[in-house]
């Protein structure tokens, strides 16, 4: 169960990591409404700039957290829980807006990884 956990966390962690640090700027077929970067996808859900950038800061540091927890396992639990309930926004969010049900599966998926790491 241990390495499973691991392997869950990398996938988590570095997935979020690469959204917010390396693709930020792309167009992706998983943006919501017709967005071509992360800051025209909160705008098409009817949200400031400035919170995008507290939700980016947080999905990031619950990220290095989550990877942090392979060494240090009392980060685990806020790191999970706390990515799960963003997931939790991001997939209300597409609902919100009506996006199309393929939208809203990596934060579906991370949803649901996030509570299986912190329920296993």
């Amino acid at each position: 169960m241990g390495y499973l956990i691991v392997i869950l966390k990398l996938i988590v962690g570095l997935s979020i990591l690469n959204v917010w640090l390396l693709r930020s700027g792309k167009k992706t077929q998983w943006r919501g409404g017709n967005a071509g970067n992360l800051e025209e996808e909160f705008k098409a859900y009817g949200l400031s700039k400035s919170f995008m950038w507290t939700i980016g800061g947080l999905k990031i540091l619950l990220a290095v957290a989550l990877l942090a927890s392979i060494w240090y396992p009392v980060l685990e639990m806020y790191a999970a829980y706390g990515i799960a309930i963003l997931m939790l926004g991001a997939v209300s969010m597409h609902i919100k807006v009506k996006d199309p049900v393929k939208k809203s599966i990596p934060a579906f998926t991370f949803l649901v990884l996030s509570l299986a790491i912190a329920l296993l």
